[in-house]
């Protein structure tokens, strides 16, 4: 014969006291009520899984917010879905999941999760122009838009003017940015899966473009060229500094005081800072020693060696050298970056070792064990080749004298 239950009532859940320990009261169908030894008093439904035919327990909220006949209804309703063999616990995980992709799991929200991962990997630089990007271009139409309301179609719709205007390394460049903020969803659950996998094949490939950069036999060109510019100390400096170091615009433009050591003539550059996220270790030379003389005066109280002109207690921009550059006539000739491959040009004909050059570069190879070693120990047998280059450039500058009867500076 089955046990009847007493139902409860609302005189008696208010007066009900704490005990030493959790009383549960039950209502029948299910229905409990723990009162814990702090006061509160929970209302559960607690039944048979439909599948595993285990006790569950679903909790339906605090009394008295949740009144008794409340408790009452959602059990009957819960009572319901476990006789159509649905887990009511499962369906409130799920309704919970999908209010999260519509309301969380947004392309901007799951974007400032990606970039905090991605910012282990790359340059803080790096990180910035990634988000000025997704600003500039993507944000405004799909920021505020759920991961999986995001399909190929509409994407590829917001890229085509930017293909139409010629920008197709952007297009690549937003592409692959944004497959892995889907691909980031898809690792932890926010989606099933990516559906933009391949959407670069809607779009025209952009042409591989070399790095502009000068042959060898003109770097006498650029000396007298920037002795004649009329451009700031500083960004005269920078370019020469970026010259002499061998390093990328940005490791340049962000070079501070406090990396340098001036009495075993080795500038350090953090991991943090470089490419490949390894620390980077430059010999310093006289001539790269001339240059920090002449921009003591204008920063040696500072942090940056290369201040912002506007705002002196930053860096420059990291796009300083490449606009001076180009204001000097080599547009379409030189980038900041193809210093570097004008360097390594010249190096390699002049038959250095190119073990010596690569690590100059601050270049990873396949095997970053190997990389790592090859940075300690080719440090001292650098210097030399550092100190030609520099001594290299001197020269250049100094082959440049005669023009009109002005004085190239150095």
């Amino acid at each position: 014969m089955a046990t009847s239950t007493t139902r409860l009532t609302d005189t008696q859940i208010k007066n009900q006291k704490p005990g030493p320990k959790d009383i549960v009261l039950s209502d029948g169908d299910g229905l409990q009520l723990r009162v814990r030894t702090n006061g509160s008093k929970l209302w559960n439904f607690n039944y048979y899984h439909p599948t595993t035919k285990k006790r569950v327990n679903i909790g339906i909220g605090p009394y008295p917010e949740i009144s008794l006949a409340k408790a009452r209804k959602a059990v009957t309703e819960f009572r319901e879905l476990v006789v159509s063999g649905i887990d009511p616990k499962d369906k409130r995980e799920q309704e919970s999941f999908k209010n999260k992709q519509e309301v969380l799991y947004t392309l901007k929200n799951v974007a400032i999760e990606w970039l905090e991962v991605k910012r282990g990997e790359v340059t803080e630089d790096h990180c910035r122009k990634i988000w000025q990007s997704l600003e500039r271009y993507v944000f405004p139409d799909f920021g505020d838009t759920p991961l999986i309301k995001i399909t190929a179609p509409n994407v590829i719709t917001l890229f085509r003017p930017i293909e139409a205007k010629g920008s197709l390394e952007t297009v690549k460049r937003l592409n692959q940015r944004l497959n892995e903020i889907m691909n980031y969803g898809v690792n932890c659950g926010y989606i099933a899966a990516n559906p933009l996998v391949g959407i670069r094949a809607a779009f025209k490939k952009p042409k591989k473009e070399h790095m502009a950069t000068l042959t060898p036999e003109e770097l006498p060109d650029l000396m007298r060229a920037l002795s004649q510019a009329s451009i700031k100390r500083v960004t005269r400096c920078l370019i020469e500094w970026q010259l002499h170091t061998m390093t990328r615009p940005s490791e340049a433009a962000t070079a501070r005081w406090a990396e340098l050591d001036l009495e075993k003539l080795i500038w350090t550059i953090p991991a943090e800072k470089m490419k490949n996220k390894l620390e980077h270790l430059i010999p310093i030379t006289p001539q790269m020693l001339a240059i920090l003389e002449a921009v003591r005066p204008i920063s040696g109280h500072r942090e940056y060696i290369f201040p912002a002109d506007r705002e002196p207690k930053t860096h420059c921009n990291t796009q300083t050298a490449n606009m001076a550059l180009k204001r000097m006539g080599f547009h379409g000739k030189l980038v900041s970056h193809g210093l570097r491959s004008l360097a390594s040009t010249t190096l390699n004909e002049q038959g250095y070792n190119s073990d010596w050059i690569e690590s100059a570069l601050s270049h990873v190879g396949a095997n970053e064990v190997r990389t790592a070693y090859n940075r300690a120990t080719y440090l001292e047998l650098r210097r030399p080749m550092m100190c030609w280059w520099s001594e290299h450039i001197e020269k250049s500058s100094k082959s440049t004298t005669t023009l009109n009867g002005i004085t190239a500076e150095t």
